[in-house]
C-alpha cells in the first residue's frame, strides 16, 4: 500500500481498503498540509498522496515552474519529470528555478505545447498535471485552448499508468475560460467508468465562475 495512505477497519469488524490520506491525519504532519484556499492546494495535496519518489510525471504547462519543482522534489533523484509549455518565458522561468534549487537534472524541458506530449516521451506515467488559462504575470491573450487541450488529455490517457491520474486545474473566469471548461467537463464525464474515475472538486463558498479541480484515476 502507497505509504502516504493508511487502512482502516469498518465497525462490523471486517477489514476494508479506505483509502484516506495519511499525512491528513498525522499529528506531527497537519502543520504541512497546505491551506486548502482554492484548486492549486488541493492538487498538490493529491501530488503528495499518488506520488513517490521514483515515478515519472508530467506538468503539461509549466508557467512559471513552480508545480514543475515541487514534482522534482517528489520524485527525488530517481524519479523524472518532462515539463511542458508553449511559451518560452516559461521555460526560462521554469529552468531558472529548478536550477536555483540545484534540481534542474531531474526534469527535461520541452519548448512545445501540452499537444505535442506524446512526441517527447513514452509511458507509462504516474501523474499528468495541467493548470489551464493564462500565464500569471503574462500575456492574458495568450492561454490554454479546448482543442489542443482535449488532444493532450487525449494523450495522457495512453500515457498512464494504471492507478495513475490526471489533475486539471480549470479556470472559468477568463475570456475563453468557458469554452474550456465545458470541452474538459465534457470529457471527463464522457471516460468509461469501467476505466476511468474522474471527479470534480471546487470550493463552494466563492464565485460561480471560481477555478476547481477534476481528477481522473486510470482504473484498468
Amino acid at each position: 500500500m502507497h505509504p502516504d495512505f493508511k487502512q482502516f477497519p469498518i465497525p462490523s469488524g471486517e477489514r476494508q481498503l479506505i483509502l484516506l490520506p495519511y499525512a491528513a491525519m498525522t499529528s506531527n504532519t497537519v502543520s504541512d498540509i497546505p491551506l486548502l484556499r482554492g484548486p492549486v492546494p488541493l492538487s498538490r495535496l493529491f501530488v503528495r498522496c499518488f506520488v513517490s519518489e521514483g515515478d515519472r510525471v508530467v506538468d503539461a504547462t509549466c508557467g512559471n515552474g513552480h508545480d514543475t519543482l515541487a514534482l522534482a522534489e517528489r520524485t527525488g533523484s530517481n524519479g523524472r519529470v518532462w515539463g511542458f509549455d508553449i511559451q518560452e518565458q516559461s521555460i526560462a522561468e521554469t529552468g531558472r528555478r529548478l536550477s536555483e534549487a540545484g534540481l534542474a537534472d531531474r526534469v527535461t524541458l520541452v519548448h512545445a505545447g501540452h499537444e505535442e506530449m506524446a512526441q517527447h516521451l513514452n509511458g507509462p506515467v504516474k501523474l499528468v498535471l495541467f493548470n489551464l488559462g493564462y500565464l500569471p504575470g503574462g500575456d492574458r491573450r495568450v492561454i490554454t485552448r479546448p482543442a489542443t487541450t482535449g488532444i493532450a488529455l487525449d494523450q495522457t490517457l495512453k500515457l498512464l499508468a494504471v492507478g495513475g491520474i490526471v489533475i486539471v486545474t480549470v479556470y472559468p473566469g477568463h475570456e475563453g475560460g468557458g469554452a474550456e471548461q465545458k470541452s474538459v467537463d465534457d470529457w471527463a464525464n464522457a471516460l468509461d467508468p469501467r476505466e476511468y474515475h474522474s471527479w470534480r472538486m471546487g470550493q463552494v463558498n466563492v464565485v460561480s465562475d471560481a477555478p476547481y479541480t477534476l481528477l481522473v484515476q486510470k482504473a484498468a
